[in-house]
């Protein structure tokens, strides 16, 4: 018989770096999770994706058993890693940052395909475009 989740826990814990101080452990305690536990399980399976922040939705269960499951990095992050600037422009109709190309978008959309709503690489990059927009990113 499958177990049934009790909660279920969003995060968006830096890759490899995650610890038992705030935010994680105080979320994680609450919830009942064996804090030690979820640090070493979350470091060991993002120890190759170093300097991304990872989102992850952690179920817990009746017994106080977990699982986790990883997300691919916010847009966001991807666009700013992608032209390596530090932030988005505060003020995104007046003052832009950057300027994205459309190889970068398809690029940046095939690495976030799994967690958009569609299988296409070219409508992704649709989606893509709206966050860089949103963030004074101009798009080509």
């Amino acid at each position: 018989m499958a177990k049934k989740a009790e909660k279920k826990l969003k995060l968006q814990i830096e890759a490899g770096k995650a610890n038992p101080a705030p935010p994680v452990g105080p979320a994680l305690g609450q919830a009942g999770i064996n804090i030690g536990e979820f640090v070493t399980r979350f470091n060991d399976a993002t120890k190759d994706m170093m300097g991304d922040v990872i989102p992850v939705v952690i179920s817990v269960y009746e017994d106080r058993s977990f699982d986790f499951v990883l997300k691919t990095p916010p847009a966001s992050r991807l666009l700013l890693k992608a032209l390596g600037i530090k932030k988005g422009s505060g003020k995104n109709l007046t003052s832009k940052v950057g300027k994205a190309t459309k190889e970068q978008l398809v690029d940046i959309a095939t690495k976030k395909l799994p967690d958009l709503n569609t299988n296409d690489p070219e409508q992704g990059a649709k989606i893509i475009a709206g966050t860089a927009r949103s963030m004074g990113i101009e798009t080509e």
